[in-house]
């Protein structure tokens, strides 16, 4: 069976295609974003800006092994802005494009990045080819099988050609990832991404895959072990995984 057949009963939120209205739940979650989230986290020790910033510090290794410096960056599906002081203090970037269907966790983020260079907006409209990075985490496993394409096509479309695209999910290989997922609201009825499906749908999309990382092996009580991680991410056992890939012209 289809790996995201049997999750079950997918929600019917998803980001939209440009101009279509925000999704109501994500507005109601936007104030209590982050208490739910720590819901889940808990289980790791950790709270979200130890993961938001080891994306980053993860990401920011392997744009330098590529010799990748960008500039402008996008965040799709960036919610209430969790990431957006990353881009800037660990990869570098001058100005940020942050793209979510949810006005009300939009109003968070650009409370969050006030006094940055970052616009936060419910459309990519009339940004086409700006971005040297695209950016997401989490997003797609919220957006239906039958909407995904759509949600990769505005990525697509507003990175420049032969661009990276750095795509985070959290991993189904991990039990603690799958109870985690259960145990916050917005993410219970979400459809979990394998590792393969996601390099699939990348590739039907218009995007080379470069390499498959795994990350986060160990919760905060054996911290003590997490100098093993670089040469753990061939692993597929992380709480998440990054496909990185470049559009494909």
């Amino acid at each position: 069976m289809d790996p995201e057949i049997a999750q079950g009963r997918k929600r019917e939120e998803s980001l939209p295609d440009p101009g279509t209205a925000a999704p109501a739940e994500f507005d109601a979650h936007a104030a209590d974003y982050d208490r739910q989230l720590n819901r889940g986290l808990r289980l790791s020790g950790e709270s979200k800006d130890y993961f938001a910033a080891g994306r980053m510090e993860r990401l920011g290794s392997r744009l330098a092994e590529l010799g990748s410096r960008p500039s402008t960056a996008l965040d799709f599906g960036c919610g209430t802005g969790s990431a957006s002081p990353y881009f800037f203090e660990i990869l570098g970037v001058t100005s940020l494009l942050g793209i979510d269907p949810s006005e009300s966790s939009l109003d968070e983020a650009r409370r969050a990045s006030a006094g940055r260079e970052a616009v936060f907006a419910t459309s990519a409209t009339g940004r086409e080819a700006t971005c040297d990075l695209a950016f997401c985490n989490g997003v797609f496993h919220h957006i239906p099988v039958k909407e995904r394409a759509a949600a990769f096509a505005i990525v697509r479309e507003t990175l420049k050609p032969g661009e990276l695209f750095a795509f985070w999910e959290n991993n189904p290989w991990n039990p603690l990832t799958r109870l985690a997922m259960r145990l916050v609201p917005f993410d219970r009825e979400a459809i979990p991404i394998y590792p393969h499906e996601a390099r699939r749908l990348l590739q039907e999309n218009g995007f080379e895959i470069l390499r498959t990382d795994y990350a986060f092996f160990f919760p905060r009580f054996l911290s003590a072990l997490r100098f093993l991680e670089p040469s753990l991410r061939g692993v597929p056992l992380g709480a998440q995984y990054l496909v990185l890939c470049r559009r494909a012209d």
